[in-house]
């Protein structure tokens, strides 16, 4: 529909487009969080929903609001973005702490892993769930993830313009 053309000859600063696009992304992975948390409830899991939780899971909807919007400005057809879902989301989805702990991977395969932000993320919700120490080192990890993906996007979206 050419939109992206539209919105960049528009007066509007390209932070003021990615915030406006990671924002209204942050909306919908909320949105969706809170249809599984509400499912969980429902069939008897036992957790608290902290305002420290909720800042995690947001963090990490704005962390991959940005990969999505990164991935949009490299892309060219509709097909590629299945890659990225394919070769990145995914084996992140399986392999970052989600579904068993990392300490169960080859050590090699862990230290890369737990350089992901989804690994700090499920290492901050399970903590937070559980009662345990949250660590402040996942914590900073995903807030430096936001930060530069955000600096990312602003360049990328600049460059498209230029």
């Amino acid at each position: 529909h050419k939109s992206l053309e539209e919105y960049l000859i528009a007066p509007i600063r390209p932070d003021a487009y990615v915030i406006g696009k990671v924002a209204g992304a942050v909306l919908r992975g909320l949105i969706s969080s809170a249809i599984i948390i509400g499912l969980s409830y429902l069939f008897g899991a036992h957790f608290s929903v902290t305002p420290l939780f909720l800042l995690v899971l947001t963090l990490n909807c704005a962390i991959f609001a940005e990969i999505g919007f990164l991935a949009a400005m490299y892309i060219s057809t509709y097909e590629e973005m299945g890659q990225v879902n394919t070769y990145i989301l995914l084996p992140m989805s399986f392999l970052c702490g989600t579904f068993f702990q990392t300490a169960a991977l080859p050590a090699v395969i862990r230290h890369i892993i737990e350089l992901l932000p989804l690994t700090h993320t499920s290492y901050l919700l399970r903590a937070l769930c559980t009662g345990e120490p949250a660590s402040w080192l996942s914590g900073l990890v995903l807030a430096l993830y936001a930060l530069i993906g955000y600096f990312l996007c602003i360049r990328s979206f600049r460059a498209l313009s230029d």
